[in-house]
Order: C-alpha cells, then structure tokens, then sequence
C-alpha cells in the first residue's frame, strides 16, 4: 500500500504542509510520499501543447509523465490543499487539467462514451478552509464542492472515493480547535487507508 500525498500551497510554513507532514508521518514515512507542486515548480498552465495532447497530435511531455508515474505507484492518494473561492487553487486544477488525460485517466470508446482507466486509485481529499463548516452547508458549497470534485474528477477518471475530510476555520484564533479538527481529518484518512491495507492483507 502506497499513499501519494499531493500538496498545493505556495508557503511551506502554512498550516495546509503542516498537515500534510502530520498525515505522512501518521501513515508511515516508508507508506506515503509528498509531491509539493508549488515547491517543485509544476506548471499548471494548459497550453496549445497540452491541447494537442488532448486531440491526440502528441505525446506527453516528460513533466506529465514524471507525474503520472507517481500516481502509477500509488494505491490510495490524498489532495491536500487550501479551498479558495469554494474550490481547489489554480495550481491544483492545473495540474489535474494536465496529468488526468485521455488515454491514460480515461478512453473514449467508438462510440464516445467515456472508458474509466483509474479504477486502481482511491482518491482522498483533505481540504483546508478558513471558514467554517456550517458556511459550506447554508450556502449550498458542499454540495457543490462535491459535485465539481468527486463526482466531476474522481468518479470520472473511475477512482474509487476515499474520505473526503476537512479542516475548518483554519485561521481561528483558537489553536487548541484548530489543532483538533487537524486531528480529526488526519485520523479519518489515516484509518480508511488503513482498514483498506488490512482488508488487502
């Protein structure tokens, strides 16, 4: 069982690396590995080579590749992120935009329908937000939030949900709260990946 835990903040200092070290050391260093986008500089740009990627004109790029091969070795991964304007950064939904492509996140068939190629992935979500939960669910954003990204991405692609949990009111004043909503979104994650590697072994 391999975990594959992707971060997209630009501040390694900020809460959202905290927590995703947390979670990592949780599952085991020898368990789980970090890929910080923004540290390690991906472009998540979507530009006329990734659009001819798309329509099947070429190959990959070597940065998409070394990405994919990540994910290829991995059995479960967690998003761990920031919510900005309800949503993911623009750096993770680049990055998304560009390594989940057709012919390897999914197939469309002669017909046109789409084939699901990730089924061998559990994806996890682990969103920070500086709101608190009861926003979310007044508004109408937990629904969306799970429409665009598990419904839109994961079941799309085939992946099989993991726990989606989140850390609110990220920027409170009150650090003995924040500390225990951390808790409990590592503690959730960290025990559904591990009722998985028991069942598996």
């Amino acid at each position: 069982m391999r975990t594959l835990i992707v971060i997209a903040h630009p501040d390694a200092d900020s809460l959202t690396h905290r927590v995703a070290e947390q979670l990592r050391e949780s599952l085991g260093t020898d368990r789980a590995s970090i890929a910080p986008l923004a540290q390690e500089e991906f472009d998540p740009g979507f530009t006329l080579a990734d659009r001819d990627l798309y329509l099947g004109k070429r190959q990959p790029g070597a940065d998409v590749v070394a990405e994919q091969n990540r994910l290829d070795g991995a059995t479960d991964v967690v998003l761990v992120f920031p919510v900005y304007w309800w949503s993911m950064p623009a750096l993770l939904k680049g990055w998304i935009d560009r390594v989940f492509v057709s012919g390897w996140a999914f197939d469309v068939d002669d017909n046109g329908r789409i084939v699901p190629r990730l089924g061998r992935l559990r994806m996890h979500l682990l969103p920070v937000s500086g709101t608190a939960g009861e926003s979310f669910d007044r508004h109408g954003y937990a629904r969306s939030f799970s429409t665009q990204i598990e419904n839109g991405i994961v079941d799309y692609c085939g992946m099989r949900r993991g726990v989606t949990a989140f850390v609110y009111d990220s920027e409170s004043e009150d650090s003995l709260a924040t500390g225990r909503s951390v808790e409990s979104a590592v503690g959730a994650i960290v025990g559904s990946i591990g009722e998985r590697a028991a069942v598996v072994h």
